[in-house]
């Protein structure tokens, strides 16, 4: 089997010395090649110490002869080709070479530089690494790459040569669609980063994650995704275009679509206008983001009126409270005298006249249109004049909620995450009609409950859902359409790019009749043929498989 002592690692961007720097820390001789001058310079600054085992030279000609090739270069043909094609006159017959193409056919890579049945593909990831093989490659050559992967500590995905892959395929179409939310100036890069990390657990924001790819690579890669599939939707965003045209590509330069002159900035947004004082808070609903949104509020030190629909779920909410408040005070994050003066400050009841003197009121009854648009009319009755009105909705229209009072100009979004004691992100979405002051009360408001703000307009999906479902939708749609097992992909995601659960563990969890819903109201209202839902989702959702609280999803689950 091939020992693979010496690697050369052609490219030293961002992947290119990701992996110089791995396969030197495991012991392998590398010998990092970038040819021009300057970029190599940069690439010394970036390189960590690894102890003598990685040199660096803009000629291959006289460094030790490799047994492993890489070619990380930029994603240009040309560029790839002709340097592939140079190496392979450099290297002996039993020299395997392996691209990072993202874009680009490994097949018709190997074809063209000479080495046909030894090149493979290789797409990094912090515990997973995909493994390209084309339909020529040799078994030897497979099992020796797959025991490398093994032996640096990553788990080897093995995966046919089809557009993407796994990871860039689902990641690049994620990516864009997050840098377009930028550009429609629908969300800041710092808020659609701090929703996708808190709202989804994600280790990196899609702003963050372009700009430490570098916005010049993402677009190459996406353009070459464009031209290989004709899918319009992998089209580089034209901010992406615009920011590189600047000279703006991320870490790298300095900037990107955050400054790294300093920290990303994790502040709340800046609020437009005075936000209105806030002493007691309204909140409609018993279900469990009403109680846990009554149970934030008073904790936080506001009076809080819940009213639900009967005296049984009145106590039922009031006892949920309490119990959740005493397990706080048995793992010592809360005192007893702490949790009797929350309690006190918690009043449950059934009238709707109780919410009179409220400042603030959070509507969080059923995710049904003519069910909120009730209990709006019904505030719009009771609510004092200048009081703030707020949906909790996840999917449904913050205007059309706001058309059944008489002050559209009161009412936002707030959209919390569930459980809302525990999760730190709160949506706070505009419509057209929204006064400036009741937006700021919003913003200000989540503030104070001790969570992370982060301010949309009142479109389908918000932000995290407009990014999350596509993505989700995408995987299946993938994994039907290329024959892949659903485990390989989760394990590609999960492992190398970041995502706290594989898109597939991620539907069971959240179910999958929640998840095609989402999917059919992004259909409905954008019209992208990228978003109709994936006929496996319909299908599972049709059979009564709907993930962990059915017993079977995507996966078989020992219980409901």
């Amino acid at each position: 089997m091939t020992a693979f002592r010496t690697v050369w690692v052609l490219g030293l961007g961002t992947v290119g010395a990701e992996l110089a720097a791995l396969f030197a820390q495991h012991g392998h001789q590398v010998i990092g090649i970038e040819a021009d001058p300057v970029a190599l310079a940069h690439a010394v600054e970036r390189m960590p110490a690894v102890d003598g085992n990685l040199g660096l030279t803009v000629e291959p000609a006289g460094a030790p002869p490799p047994d492993l090739v890489i070619e990380a270069l930029p994603e240009q043909a040309e560029l790839k080709l002709a340097m592939l094609r140079r190496v392979n006159e450099l290297c002996g017959p039993d020299t395997v070479f392996a691209t990072t193409t993202a874009g680009f056919s490994v097949t018709e890579l190997a074809l063209e530089s000479g080495r046909l049945t030894r090149t493979v593909g290789l797409q990094p990831g912090a515990e997973v690494l995909e493994l390209v093989c084309t339909p020529v490659t040799e078994e030897s050559v497979r099992q020796a790459m797959r025991a490398l992967i093994t032996s640096l500590g990553r788990t080897p995905v093995l995966v046919s040569d089809h557009p993407g892959f796994i990871g860039s395929s689902l990641l690049l179409r994620y990516l864009n669609r997050s840098a377009a939310l930028c550009e429609e100036g629908y969300a800041s890069p710092a808020d659609v980063d701090v929703a996708m990390t808190l709202g989804c657990g994600l280790k990196i924001g899609p702003m963050a994650q372009l700009d430490r790819m570098g916005l010049d690579v993402a677009a190459a890669g996406l353009r070459a995704l464009a031209e290989r599939t004709g899918d319009r939707s992998y089209l580089p965003a034209p901010i992406l275009d615009r920011l590189v045209a600047q000279g703006r590509l991320g870490r790298k330069s300095g900037s990107g679509f955050h400054n790294y002159e300093s920290t990303v900035d994790d502040a709340p947004p800046p609020l437009a206008a005075r936000a209105r004082p806030v002493r007691r808070i309204g909140v409609v609903g018993s279900g469990t983001m009403a109680t846990g949104v009554a149970e934030v509020s008073a904790a936080a030190g506001y009076d809080t009126v819940l009213i639900a629909r009967t005296d049984l779920r009145a106590k039922q909410v009031t006892a949920a409270v309490e119990r959740s408040l005493d397990r706080r005070v048995r793992k010592g994050k809360l005192t007893a005298e702490q949790l009797s003066a929350i309690m006190d400050r918690l009043v449950c009841g059934t009238e709707m006249d109780a919410l009179a003197d409220c400042d603030l009121v959070v509507e969080a009854v059923a995710e049904d249109l003519a069910v909120k648009q009730a209990v709006f009319a019904e505030l719009d009755r009771v609510a004092r004049p200048g009081a703030v009105l707020a949906t909790i909705t996840s999917s449904l229209s913050v205007t059309d909620c706001a058309a059944a009072t008489s002050r559209p100009q009161d009412v936002i979004g707030l959209h919390f995450f569930n459980p809302a004691p525990v999760m730190r992100l709160v949506e706070v979405v505009h419509t057209n009609l929204s006064a400036p002051d009741a937006v700021a009360t919003g913003i200000s408001l989540a503030t104070a409950l001790g969570k992370r703000p982060v301010c949309c307009g009142d479109r389908a999906g918000f932000v995290v859902n407009r990014l999350l479902l596509p993505y989700l939708n995408d995987a299946v749609a993938l994994a039907h359409r290329q024959h892949l097992a659903i485990a390989d992909v989760d394990r590609v995601m999960a492992g190398a790019h970041g995502f706290p659960l594989g898109p597939f563990q991620l539907q069971d969890m959240i179910g999958l009749d929640v998840c095609l819903a989402t999917v059919i109201r992004l259909h409905e209202v954008f019209r992208d043929p990228g978003l109709t839902p994936a006929e496996p989702l319909r299908q599972l959702v049709a059979a009564g498989h709907l993930g962990r609280k059915t017993g079977r999803g995507f996966y078989p689950h020992e219980s409901a």
